[in-house]
């Protein structure tokens, strides 16, 4: 519980993470999750319709030197579940439920970004595509993620 005397604790990692002062209430308790800091993932706009984020390559390459296939799914799902999050409002939350994602083409460096676009923003289920592309443009992956919205218990 947050009273008016003690700071957000995760004030600094929202700000890194680039998510807009408006969500710093709604994020206050847990920050962006420790792999969304640890991947290096950046907000840079967000919606229930529409949520993006940039993840740099370099620290999360597999050993062949390329975009970990994990890391497409990990920013492909933490973009899906911040948008059904946003969409479930206050008082409710969204639970993963389905994730798949399939990989076009692999990248060595730079920025990828991933676009999270809604399908479906139903009372009990969200849907959303997730297209992540390289600093040319070039889609990388394709991904989809399904959550449930649920009420919050007391």
């Amino acid at each position: 519980m947050m009273d008016n005397f003690t700071p957000n604790p995760f004030v600094d990692e929202l700000n890194e993470a680039g998510v807009p002062e408006e969500f710093h209430d709604w994020l206050s308790a847990h920050g962006v999750g420790a792999l969304v800091v640890k991947l290096g993932i950046r907000f840079t706009e967000m919606s229930a319709e529409r949520t993006v984020a940039t993840m740099p390559v370099e620290g999360n390459t597999q050993v062949a030197g390329i975009l970990h296939g994990g890391a497409h799914v990990v920013l492909a799902e933490t973009l899906g579940s911040f948008a059904a999050s946003l969409h479930a409002g206050r008082g409710r939350h969204a639970v993963g439920i389905e994730v798949g994602a399939t990989h076009h083409r692999s990248v060595a460096s730079g920025l990828v970004t991933g676009t999270c676009t809604a399908i479906h923003l139903g009372g009990t289920l969200a849907t959303h595509e997730i297209v992540i592309t390289d600093d040319k443009g070039r889609r990388l992956s394709t991904a989809r993620i399904t959550n449930m919205i649920r009420d919050n218990r007391h």
